[in-house]
């Protein structure tokens, strides 16, 4: 059964900055933003998480590459680009992550589509899939039950993130096509549950 999370579970706070180390115009946020421009941005430079977990994405609409963003400050895209397969200097839209619940995660993954093959659950954090023992360098999917996760191309969380979460579809990912917008391959060699 995979746990269901609701909106008002918790609350959240993200203020952002259109110019890098917290200079320019600045707008706080408690709810979701589909486009920056809509508030007069053409993207976001620096931000301080100050409660919650968010999700922020390159693309208007929640749309490209994916940065999972925990309480701190961000004072440039390097800090929250940094460690991706590529650096990405723009975020365009993000929103709250519902589901974190660091201490209650649950996720499985199977090594093929469609929840078949090899599997293995998981509710801790993993540097390295293949030092647990998981044979491949891919997952073909994901059934998360609880809680959210980033799930990394490299060992140590490098690489493209994907963000995986139990209120999304009934937690279930069956195929990469549906880990994000920017999901190109199965590589996942690192997994960790998202801090609240």
């Amino acid at each position: 059964m995979t746990h269901r999370c609701k909106k008002s579970s918790g609350l959240w706070k993200i203020v952002v900055w259109d110019e890098p180390f917290f200079q320019g115009k600045k707008h706080e946020f408690t709810t979701d933003c589909y486009s920056t421009l809509e508030h007069g941005f053409s993207t976001v430079r620096s931000c301080k998480i100050e409660s919650g977990a968010w999700a922020g994405f390159e693309h208007c609409g929640f749309q490209g590459q994916q940065f999972v963003l925990e309480r701190g400050e961000y004072p440039c895209w390097e800090a929250w680009s940094g460690s991706n397969a590529y650096h990405v200097e723009r975020m365009c839209s993000f929103r709250p992550v519902a589901c974190a619940d660091h201490g209650r995660s649950r996720l499985m993954l199977f090594e093929q589509e469609n929840f078949q093959g090899k599997r293995a659950e998981m509710s801790d954090d993993c540097p390295s899939l293949p030092a647990l023992g998981w044979g491949s360098s891919t997952v073909g999917s994901f059934l998360v039950r609880s809680g959210a996760w980033v799930c990394s191309q490299y060992p140590g969380y490098r690489g493209f993130q994907y963000l995986l979460e139990s209120d999304s579809p009934a937690g279930e990912y069956k195929h990469v096509r549906e880990w994000g917008s920017h999901a190109q391959t199965g590589q996942v060699q690192s997994i960790r549950r998202v801090q609240q």
